[in-house]
């Protein structure tokens, strides 16, 4: 019993980990100072959401973000 538990909790914290520097490097500014508001920034992620759907495996935050960097987003 006590294995499975060290495994579970090992997991939860690499899980946790991952899911905190996934957030963190989530592109918000962008490098043009006209185009760093709001109503851009959502219509650049609803295009990056559009040409890279979802997939079960999570790989598509990372095509969201490599398609954002390259609207200019950091």
């Amino acid at each position: 019993m006590k294995l499975c538990f060290s495994g579970l909790l090992t997991y939860f914290v690499l899980a946790t980990a991952l899911g905190l520097a996934a957030c963190t490097s989530f592109p918000s500014e962008n490098q043009d100072p006209a185009k760093n508001n709001k109503a851009t920034y959502n219509k650049d992620l609803r295009e990056c959401q559009e040409d890279y759907p979802e997939v079960g495996s999570g790989v598509h935050y990372r095509q969201w973000i490599g398609c954002m960097n390259l609207k200019g987003w950091k």
